[in-house]
């Protein structure tokens, strides 16, 4: 597995749960990125790296922001062909 994908359900948007999910996963060293989908959930993909830990990516999906409520986190694979950046961003 390249990368692991994550779906994130709930009061996720307009709420700046990109924003503390981006800054979360950077100080915490993952690489990869969070988007907005259509239908009001957010994709989060992050980038399989030596020691990376399911268990804190939850973690900090979870929390997300002050005013965001995460009603359920579904995960899958990801496509081989995603391009990565070299930290973890907000993409649109």
């Amino acid at each position: 597995m390249s990368c692991a994908k994550f779906i994130v359900s709930g009061k996720v948007q307009r709420v700046y749960y990109r924003k503390h999910i981006t800054n979360a996963m950077r100080e915490n060293g993952f690489v990869g990125y969070v988007k907005n989908l259509n239908n009001g959930d957010v994709e989060v993909v992050v980038k399989n790296e030596p020691g990376m830990n399911i268990a804190d990516i939850l973690k900090i999906l979870n929390e997300g922001s002050p005013k965001s409520e995460v009603e359920a986190i579904t995960m899958g694979e990801c496509s081989d062909e995603i391009v990565f950046s070299k930290i973890f961003e907000v993409r649109y």
